[in-house]
């Protein structure tokens, strides 16, 4: 019933934004701390932002600044803005509750040099 479905990668230049969709389960987004997470192959999978059901954020210092993590709870769904993107930033993106260890498939980002 729990269902998380990432969207809205893609290649982009240095420089460039996109904006990541996740689609929630009805409640979930407002009753749990949720995270982005990205990951590398052969990398560790790492959070990128977190929010809690009042709103409060974090960010990795890697991307803060640049990244804005945000939610609607009427459309249940989460995004993650990411502006100035690096080469860096290239990972597959992943939503998820915050210390959940199921995931699904993610969306790629690529950025190019």
């Amino acid at each position: 019933q729990e269902q998380l479905v990432e969207s809205g990668g893609g290649l982009v230049q240095a420089g460039g934004s996109l904006r990541l969709s996740c689609v929630a389960s009805s409640g979930l987004l407002k009753t749990n701390v949720m995270g982005w997470y990205r990951q590398v192959p052969g990398k560790q999978r790492e959070l990128v932002a977190t929010i809690t059901p009042v709103g409060s954020t974090n960010y990795d210092d890697s991307v803060k600044g640049r990244f804005s993590i945000t939610r609607d709870d009427a459309k249940n769904t989460m995004y993650l803005q990411m502006n100035d993107l690096k080469t860096e930033d290239t990972a597959v993106y992943y939503c998820n509750r915050w210390r959940d260890d199921s995931w699904g498939q993610g969306t790629r980002v690529t950025v190019s040099s």
